[in-house]
């Protein structure tokens, strides 16, 4: 969007640098012609601030908005992963005292071990619920989350370069002398430049 910009933005300040050119103070034709296409650079220009603008608010910010999720997705993850590492830990106590000799004190901390992991297991199964049943859900809604600002991207592009064929169509035709050809108007550039490339203060490559 930035190139697209500073391309219609340099169009401009081209036709207006022309305008500016003497050779228009000294031909009429010269100066209608310069004027159409300046005419013509700034609707271009207007146009594309348009698209810049509309892409900017219905596709830049809606995906820079999806991407904020993802430090909370990554948080989620994380937590899930630190709670099964307790309860893995804790459920490794438990098996190694329900291996040993079953004496007063080995049952005693099999009881104590069991009481450390209930609501460690409960907190991890619940952490894994929840991904389980909202991570699916997650990938699967993003073609709908991204479907209206891809129609919106593929429509601004149609309404601008629809313009710009309009635009230019016009220029063309406000640009176009009758009963003069393209082959006729390289003829008589051909010429011109003869002309100058004859004269003594030309450099003779």
């Amino acid at each position: 969007m930035e190139n697209s910009s500073t391309m219609s933005k340099s169009a401009v300040k081209i036709s207006l640098d022309l305008l500016s050119n003497p050779l228009c103070e000294q031909d009429q034709d010269f100066l209608n012609m310069v004027t159409a296409l300046d005419t013509a650079m700034k609707r271009m220009d207007a146009f594309n601030q348009e698209k810049v603008n509309q892409i900017q608010k219905t596709v830049i910010e809606p995906l820079k908005k999806f991407g904020s999720v993802f430090p909370s997705l990554n948080m989620a993850v994380k937590r899930r992963e630190q709670a099964l590492q307790d309860y893995r830990r804790l459920q490794a106590k438990v098996e190694k005292y329900e291996e040993k000799e079953k004496t007063g004190p080995v049952l005693a901390k099999l009881h104590q071990a069991r009481e450390e992991l209930r609501p460690v297991r409960d907190d991890f199964e619940a952490k894994n619920k929840q991904l389980l049943d909202e991570m699916p859900r997650f990938y699967n809604s993003r073609l709908d989350y991204f479907q209206p600002s891809f129609e919106s991207l593929i429509r601004a592009q149609v309404v601008y370069y629809s313009e710009m064929h309009k635009i230019f169509g016009d220029l063309t035709q406000q640009l176009a002398q009758p009963g003069r050809p393209d082959e006729q108007r390289e003829r008589e550039n051909e010429a011109r430049l003869s002309e100058l490339r004859a004269l003594s203060i030309v450099a003779d490559d």
